[in-house]
């Protein structure tokens, strides 16, 4: 999102197919960072990102790469180890719900996950190795299915590298990265590899001692219209947590802004994964196909409420989960001509399984384990599948309609036996589309569609809370969602491009699994609504501006007493960057990114507090091999929060029904990293 810059505008031609439905068969030319040309989409909502942006931006995590996507904060409430906390269009995303990520076709999204449903672990990627990132907003695509109600980033990895790189990392808080990557020919294709090794303390009083290894192996031969790859992808991470903080107790002195209550919080996660992509294009037809498996396991302990539950052991859990996935992505696309008119037709189907076991709660104290609140297998398996049409009924209309339609079914063996059982469910979602234009370097957009999510299976067939063994009725499988945008993209003065989009989105029920409760709470209808404008200029060939900025509301449609507001749904967002390439040996980048103040509670009474963070990087390339970079994060050091929450939680002495307060994350403070990298 911050500091997207184009390093020259594409050189479009009216109706470019960059979509793989568009039937007209000329080309986009781009040369630089952001391919989002007038032509190129569907919506004014969707993009795609290239290599050479997310080589020139500095970023803390990993996770930060879905931040290219307009609208999108990235943040952490725990260990670097877990997965990052994002939010979209009025979403609170958690750990990624409504937000669908993909590499390489993979989903990168864990349904029934021990900690969160959605749970988006991109910890697992080298983003040296990331050739592109196609992303899209809204339930308006035929091929997107769970998850991508807010919307989708699919990530594709290289199948080629310009050159072969080593670089060192170093930092405070004893941070360290090393990273090899390259390509060399291989029989008739291309083999590409990536090693990674990093470690990092942080700033808290605990250290963090997160320490990761991964790597990453691809063959890939053919050309574009006829090419397939393998890639298998290893990961392992382990690392202690300094989870959110109550303000009463750094307020009061008792507890350093960067300290934990619990200072036994921490993780481990593993992920291995082999998958495979193919492609080919004839004069008529386009068939696409993607398979893979994966394998992942994931151990977290917790404590946000620290003696609530439990005064004399404390609230200390390990949600535990061990995953074998499997899956597959088949897509055939005709293309033919219906009295004179060019028609595209694409139909695709989709599945995917999985199987748990164990996935786990269990009460905790300095991470030895008191008791089991909750132990299952669990098996889940869905397919899709999906027809679009696309026709070119004039050079300046064209529409796109699809119909998709998802089966599921969920399999729960439960140590509480009133929690075991099988439950199916069924949704179908039309789509439709309307793109006009171009006129005068500029065109329109209307799109409308119907999405869904998956509820976490132990949620569709609980009838006990795991914890009180309360009665409890199981939720909905699938949540509906519909949406719809009004949109414009325009290039209409030399050397901007610029976007905007007025979109709405309604929610069934804002249905969550809580995997810290270890049961499922439903809660009302939502609506969000809300306008995005997005900016990219070449103020001339190695000076780049690029701002962006989103609005949206997010209120719940049944009014109850306690109030309407969504806690934590985002407001305000903004981003500012400048980029400086290649002028003599010297780069350099800035960027700044404002998260506004989003209500903590119904009632509206409690909001978080605003973050506003800068980066930059200063880089000076010595010779063709030796290039030096100098990361600033935080740059201004801001004391300001991560994330913020509103509940209840109990230190000692406090009153056995615990104190009301703000809990936060800070953010990490001005901290200094130095690269060191060189081609060979």
């Amino acid at each position: 999102m911050i500091g997207k810059s184009l390093v020259a505008l594409a050189a479009v031609l009216p109706l470019a197919a960059h979509a793989e439905t568009d039937t007209v068969d000329t080309t986009v030319e781009v040369r630089g960072h952001y391919d989002n040309g007038v032509g190129t989409s569907g919506a004014a909502s969707q993009g795609a990102v290239t290599a050479e942006l997310i080589a020139n931006r500095p970023a803390l995590r990993p996770g930060e790469l879905l931040e290219f996507v307009p609208g999108v904060i990235v943040t952490q409430h725990s260990g670097d180890g877990k997965a990052n906390q994002y939010f979209l269009r009025g979403f609170n995303l958690d750990h990624g719900t409504d937000f669908a990520t993909f590499v390489d076709g993979m989903p990168v999204n864990m349904r029934t996950h021990a900690h969160g449903q959605g749970y988006t672990d991109l910890n697992f990627l080298i983003p040296e190795l990331v050739d592109r990132i196609n992303y899209k907003k809204g339930p308006y695509y035929a091929d997107e299915g769970d998850f991508a109600s807010a919307g989708a980033a699919h990530m594709t990895l290289a199948n080629k590298l310009r050159d072969s790189t080593a670089s060192v990392t170093v930092g405070e808080n004893q941070y360290t990265r090393s990273v090899v990557t390259g390509s060399t020919p291989l029989g008739a294709g291309n083999l590409v590899y990536g090693a990674e090794l990093g470690h990092n303390n942080g700033p808290w009083v605990e250290p963090e001692a997160f320490h990761k290894s991964l790597g990453v192996l691809r063959y890939s031969q053919g050309a574009s219209d006829d090419q397939f790859s393998v890639t298998g992808m290893f990961y392992k991470g382990a690392w202690y947590a300094s989870n959110q903080i109550p303000l009463r107790a750094v307020q009061s002195g008792a507890l350093d802004p960067y300290g934990a209550i619990d200072t036994s919080d921490g993780g481990m996660t593993s992920r291995y994964s082999l998958s495979a992509t193919m492609r080919k294009r004839t004069a008529d037809t386009l068939l696409q196909a993607n398979a893979y498996l994966v394998q992942s396991s994931l151990t977290l302990y917790n404590d946000f409420t620290y003696f609530l539950d439990d005064p004399v052991n404390g609230d200390q859990s390990r949600q535990q989960e061990k995953r074998r996935m499997g899956g597959f992505d088949v897509a055939q696309t005709w293309f033919s001509h219906w009295g004179g008119l060019d028609v595209s037709n694409k139909v695709g189907v989709q599945g995917r399984y999985d199987y748990l076991s164990p996935l786990a709660l269990y009460a905790t104290r300095n991470e030895q384990t008191l008791r089991t609140i909750t132990e299952s297998k669990v098996k889940e398996g869905s397919v899709g599948a999906y027809l679009e049409n696309t026709v070119q009924w004039r050079d300046w209309l064209r529409t796109t309609a699809g119909l998709r339609y998802d089966r599921y079914r969920f399999d729960v063996d439960s140590n509480i036996a009133e929690n075991s059982g099988k439950v199916s469910a069924g949704t179908t979602s039309p789509k439709f589309s309307v793109v006009l234009g171009p006129w005068a370097k500029t065109e329109f957009f209307i799109n409308y569609g119907e999405g869904f999510h998956s509820n976490d299976a132990r949620g569709t067939t609980v009838h006990l809370t795991p914890k009180e063994l309360e009665p409890i009725d199981p939720v909905t499988p699938l949540v509906k969602t519909r949406g719809a945008e009004l949109g414009a993209r325009t290039e209409i003065v030399p050397g901007l491009q610029s976007s905007v989009a007025l979109w709405k989105l309604r929610s069934e029920s804002e249905l969550v699994f809580s995997g810290d409760a270890g049961d499922t709470s439903a809660s009302r209808g939502s609506y969000r609504s809300g306008i995005e404008w997005n900016n990219h200029y070449i103020a001339n060939s190695w000076l780049l501006f690029d701002v962006d900025l989103a609005y949206s509301r997010a209120h719940y449609t049944e009014h109850d007493e306690v109030g309407d507001y969504i806690p934590g749904a985002i407001g305000k967002v903004a981003s500012f960057g400048a980029t400086i390439m290649d002028l003599g040996p010297w780069s350099a980048a800035f960027q700044m990114r404002y998260f506004g103040p989003r209500p903590l509670i119904e009632d509206n009474s409690k909001r978080s507090a605003t973050t506003a963070i800068a980066y930059a990087r200063l880089g000076y390339k010595f010779n063709r091999r030796w290039t030096v970079q100098l990361d600033a994060f935080n740059l201004f050091d801001r004391k300001v929060s991560d994330v913020d929450y509103y509940y209840a939680s109990r230190l000692p002495g406090e009153p056995a029904e615990g104190v009301d307060d703000i809990h936060y994350h800070p953010a990490e403070r001005r901290s200094l990293r130095l690269t060191v990298k060189t081609t060979f």
